[in-house]
């Protein structure tokens, strides 16, 4: 491998020698100042909606009001997610993150508090109203933290990858930590050090100050190029993609709960999400290491094809080998999809609003994930053991038809700006 990429010199066409790879991407000088102590701020991401579950459910001894608590708090991080992007780029990451890790730790005390005390529902909702609003977009900010790093370097393709394997990582360990917390320590331990990891590692990545992107003159007085990311017709197509994906996340978090509680093995849980996970990170890394020929309007329409019909086998398993198995292959359908779409999106909004947009999706994945956990935790409730695996089912494919009918907004019109220095996959690029 050639030598590392600095802030300051774009790096060399590559040659047979020298090409742009994860191994030649984590020797970026100035990397891992932002990349380890991102990998724990991002945590909430993955451990929050779980350890919620988790918690209420022991208290209550509901699912209905478990995915509800959990509900309430998906739905404040989607609706707060994209206005955080938006300050992120007018104001800096670093006057964003400072006030928002602190309210995310107490507001995450104060709801483990409502729930061992056994206060009314109303009272939790109220709690997981500033939970979710205040958690930390980690993964956008990184995201727009590479563009700063490697400008205009072949790298910047290998980094999205990279960025989208990580996020799946994070859900291998995130899940895998809360259930383990919650079932072998405390049922409020997961919650306890979700609300830990966020206040430590949003703390240090907030003090890396020389990475961040910078903020334009005239800061919350500039203008930008557009108002908001969700001005673009493809933005909005692929806001209604990730809802889908987020039905996925919540309805298997509910259901796989459920499904290994009926069956007496609930530590089985972790283990179970945890290979659904496992499918997302490896499908990831071979996704980044593929140099694409096809479009990606047709790969997501593909991939996301998949997806839907794997998620529709679900609710047929009833057996713990036959779960996992279908877990992994739905887990593997993710990925390309979720690479594919922020693909697409560094092709379709203005530079100006690429932390925001970032944050539509990751804010559409945690809406669909909390419509997800309210309503399988009302069919785990009231209808047969399993049920909840119809959530995955109906949202992909509803989303499905939705993509497949929107498709032509996912090409960037003629002459259109793109964005200049996010990370997205432009060319194809070889993997160490």
């Amino acid at each position: 491998m050639g030598s590392a990429v600095t802030t300051t010199e774009p790096a060399k066409t590559s040659t047979a020698s020298s090409r742009p790879g994860y191994g030649q991407l984590l020797r970026t000088r100035g990397a891992w100042t932002f990349l380890l102590p991102g990998f724990a701020a991002r945590q909430p991401f993955a451990m929050l909606t779980i350890s919620i579950v988790l918690l209420v459910q022991h208290t209550t001894g509901s699912y209905g009001a478990a995915g509800a608590t959990a509900a309430v708090t998906g739905v404040a991080m989607a609706l707060f997610a994209p206005y955080s992007g938006r300050l992120a780029d007018r104001y800096g990451q670093r006057a964003v993150l400072l006030p928002g890790v602190l309210v995310h730790t107490l507001s995450g005390l104060a709801l483990t508090s409502l729930a061992l005390a056994h206060a009314p529902l109303w009272a939790l909702f109220a709690a997981a109203v500033p939970t979710g609003a205040s958690v930390p977009q980690i993964g956008p900010m990184v995201r727009a933290r590479w563009g700063v790093t490697l400008k205009d370097s072949p790298l910047m393709t290998t980094a999205a990858a990279f960025e989208s394997v990580t996020d799946e990582l994070t859900f291998v360990f995130g899940p895998l930590l809360a259930t383990a917390l919650c079932t072998a320590v405390a049922p409020a331990a997961g919650l306890l050090t979700e609300a830990a990891l966020t206040l430590v590692g949003g703390l240090l990545f907030a003090a890396q100050k020389r990475t961040q992107p910078a903020v334009a003159a005239g800061g919350g007085h500039a203008h930008a190029e557009h108002a908001s990311a969700l001005a673009v017709p493809g933005v909005r197509v692929l806001v209604a993609a990730f809802l889908g994906i987020g039905t996925v996340f919540g309805g298997m978090q509910v259901s796989l709960a459920a499904f290994t509680e009926s069956i007496g093995e609930p530590g089985l849980n972790g283990v179970l999400y945890g290979t659904f996970a496992a499918g997302n990170m490896l499908s990831g890394v071979v996704c980044g290491a593929i140099a694409w020929k096809v479009a990606p309007q047709r790969r997501l329409l593909v991939g996301y094809t998949a997806l839907a019909v794997a998620a529709s086998a679900l609710w047929t398993a009833h057996s713990v080998l036959l779960l996992a198995a279908l877990g992994l292959l739905v887990g593997m359908c993710i990925a390309p999809s979720l690479i594919t779409g922020y693909t697409l999106v560094e092709s379709l909004v203005p530079a100006g609003a690429r932390t925001e947009a970032f944050t539509w999706l990751t804010g559409a994945v945690a809406l669909g994930q909390a419509a997800a956990v309210t309503v399988a935790g009302q069919l785990e409730d009231h209808l047969w053991g399993g049920a909840g695996f119809l959530v995955p089912m109906t949202g992909t494919v509803l989303a499905l038809l939705t993509l497949a009918t929107l498709r032509s907004r996912l090409t960037a019109r003629a002459g259109g700006r793109t964005v200049a220095r996010g990370v997205g996959h432009r060319s194809p690029v070889a993997v160490d």
